[in-house]
């Protein structure tokens, strides 16, 4: 008695699916920015009313300066606290994050699912001519996944 295998058959992949699936056409360009002169109370408002997890902070010529996030806010939480600082004092730049990793906007968007998965990160920013013109987050790769569903996968 040989032993089975339970592999299911696997559909040829159709040629050129996914080729031009592009970051760009999923990223969100209607982004809410941050400026490294806001508080980091400002900042959290922000987050909390536009049920956001954290966002690019740009200059005044929108290039990329760094990112601030929930989890920057919440060490700062701490920080104010044991040093009994006012929040509405701190400075985005003072907490954001400057080592920014960002992603061509030609990308596919499922080499940016791989990165997502490498780097555990929520967000990559998009440059153009040094220029941020969008973002794309975890959930809008997701969201391209179901709607190429019922395209490409079977």
């Amino acid at each position: 008695m040989g032993i089975k295998s339970y592999v299911g058959r696997r559909a040829k992949p159709t040629k050129g699916t996914d080729q031009q699936i592009k970051v760009s056409d999923y990223m969100t360009t209607n982004l809410i920015k941050f400026k490294t002169d806001q508080s980091v109370l400002d900042v959290m408002n922000t987050l909390i009313k536009k049920r956001i997890s954290g966002g690019p902070v740009v200059n005044d010529k929108n290039e990329l300066v760094g990112i601030i996030s929930e989890g920057d806010c919440m060490k700062q939480i701490s920080v104010s606290r044991y040093y009994n600082q006012p929040m509405k004092d701190i400075k985005v730049s003072d907490h954001m994050a400057t080592d920014v990793e960002t992603i061509d906007g030609n990308m596919n968007v499922f080499d940016a699912a791989e990165l997502f998965l490498k780097s555990k990160r929520r967000r990559f920013p998009i440059l153009e001519d040094g220029k941020l013109v969008g973002q794309i987050s975890q959930k809008d790769v997701l969201k391209a996944a179901l709607q190429l569903k019922g395209r490409s996968w079977r």
